[in-house]
């Protein structure tokens, strides 16, 4: 399995994957790739049976693709949090040095972690961590960008991006932030948001309005 393969299993399983279908456009969003690399990628996994694909829908994890999305996303998420936790990493920073351990842990290693750790369920951007047995709670987190106007919600979950994670730092948006949603701009894309905390309104990009999840 290459890290590609391993970074577009990750990806379909955080965008809800294991349980609905996945449009490449919200792959290619995610990983900032462009919609041809997708498909090509798509067919390589789905060629694995990683995944299952309908057309003009997307793809959904098959049961093996669930199993594999689910021990990487458990290591990678732990690694976030001792990382975030116990070595004060900043938020931004987690994901890259995560991504090179999570490569080179056992099993061994990873249960004892997580034990270490008290057995966390989410990470710090708010991604679920399933257990060892692979239980965990399916979200049904929005996306930012399909959030109705004139609706108050709740900031649930973050991708993880360095430069998007940089970008949250600067405007101030955090974790359990309630906001209130005021515009979508028709053209642009851009969401228009009420930070209900202090009255702040902040104006998130397209893009990154598919990288953030409400509730």
């Amino acid at each position: 399995m290459t890290p590609m393969k391993e970074d577009y299993l990750k990806i379909i399983f955080e965008l809800g994957g294991a349980t609905k279908m996945v449009s490449n456009k919200q792959i290619a969003i995610s990983l900032n790739v462009a919609a041809g690399s997708v498909t090509e990628m798509v067919n390589k996994i789905l060629a694995d049976n990683f995944v299952t694909h309908k057309p003009y829908s997307g793809v959904k994890l098959t049961e093996k693709g669930i199993d594999y999305a689910e021990e990487l996303v458990r290591k990678h998420r732990l690694w976030e949090v001792f990382l975030n936790r116990e070595l004060k990493f900043d938020l931004p920073d987690v994901d890259v040095e995560a991504e090179k351990l999570e490569h080179v842990t056992s099993d061994k290693m990873i249960d004892h972690l997580d034990n270490y750790l008290g057995n966390p369920t989410t990470c710090p951007h708010g991604g679920v961590i399933p257990s060892k047995d692979g239980l965990y709670t399916e979200d049904t987190h929005l996306v930012l960008n399909d959030a109705e106007v004139g609706h108050e919600y709740t900031i649930a979950r973050f991708i993880d991006n360095y430069d998007f994670l940089t970008y949250l730092s600067e405007i101030h948006l955090h974790l359990n932030d309630k906001i209130l949603i005021l515009d979508h701009d028709s053209f642009e894309g851009a969401v228009e948001i009420k930070r209900l905390s202090d009255g702040a309104v902040v104006t998130i990009g397209y893009k990154a309005s598919h990288y953030i999840f409400v509730k």
